[in-house]
């Protein structure tokens, strides 16, 4: 039997994993509060299928064949049908606390509850639950149509099974697993978020501009994208709140969002979702 998938959250995040999901074949709804953000991630969803067309990576009737399978909603009940329920909500520890307790009642018990938390708890996450053996991280990279990576975080009592069929899913979805453990920020994050931060160190403190900053890494460490770059790429709000758990759970001074940052959140430069960062954007 193949997965019925429900994504919590239509954002640039919850609509990738709605996209692959839907491609790989599988029956997925997006649930998100509001009917505007559903109605723009499906048309975000239309033009990056297009993109594949364009790129001779998929055919028409492979498309309409994906459209078709996305449903969404603005109710969570929506998930009750769900053997999968990917949670992908704004980075927000008290938000997926309340989304988790809360999906716990309305999905099926065999249900697998997944967050794509791209640092909180996987353990604290499955305490607001009383099924806390099928509770497990599956942070997805961004943008999650292109990107192979999946991390896989068991929290202290995730069964076996549940990150056996987890780590399934993500192979299914052209994904490549890879276990990692519930420590805050994860493998990603842990290593990712102080080199942003550095970068953005850089910046604040006149050692080189932001566009000298991201060329020096993609020229002479041989990135792809600058770390400033991918950080409004990712979301300046969404760094912040990552170091500032990488801070609070670990303890050293070295993951201390930089002023720099955090300022531009303060003013709403948040990155291409607001058109202007680091860099900014048409």
């Amino acid at each position: 039997m193949s997965d019925v998938i429900a994504v919590i959250g239509a954002g640039q995040m919850g609509n990738g994993i709605a996209h692959v999901c839907a491609l790989s074949g599988l029956p997925v709804t997006m649930i998100d509060v509001s009917a505007d953000a559903l109605a723009k991630a499906r048309t975000t969803i239309e033009k990056n299928l297009e993109r594949q067309i364009k790129k001779g990576a998929l055919g028409a009737a492979a498309r309409d064949a994906a459209l078709a399978r996305v449903a969404t909603s603005t109710e969570l009940a929506a998930a009750a049908q769900a053997t999968v329920v990917i949670e992908s909500a704004t980075e927000s520890a008290d938000l997926k606390f309340r989304l988790f307790a809360e999906l716990d009642q309305l999905a099926p018990p065999t249900a697998i509850l997944a967050s794509n938390t791209s640092s909180i708890s996987i353990t604290a996450l499955a305490a607001k639950t009383g099924r806390p053996a099928q509770v497990i991280g599956m942070h997805f990279m961004n943008p999650v149509p292109v990107m192979q990576l999946v991390e896989i975080i068991r929290g202290l009592a995730t069964s076996d099974e549940t990150a056996r069929r987890t780590a399934a899913l993500a192979k299914a979805l052209g994904k490549t697993p890879v276990e990692a453990s519930d420590s805050p920020g994860f493998i990603a994050n842990r290593v990712l978020m102080p080199m942003i931060n550095e970068a953005a160190y850089c910046v604040m403190e006149g050692v080189g501009t932001s566009e000298a900053v991201d060329t020096v890494m993609k020229l002479g460490m041989n990135h792809p994208m600058g770390p400033l770059a991918l950080a409004d790429l990712i979301g300046l709000d969404t760094c912040v709140a990552i170091l500032d758990v990488l801070h609070a759970g670990l303890g050293d001074p070295k993951y201390h969002a930089c002023p720099l940052l955090r300022k531009y959140v303060a003013a709403g430069w948040l990155g291409r979702k607001t058109g202007r960062g680091f860099f900014t954007y048409e």
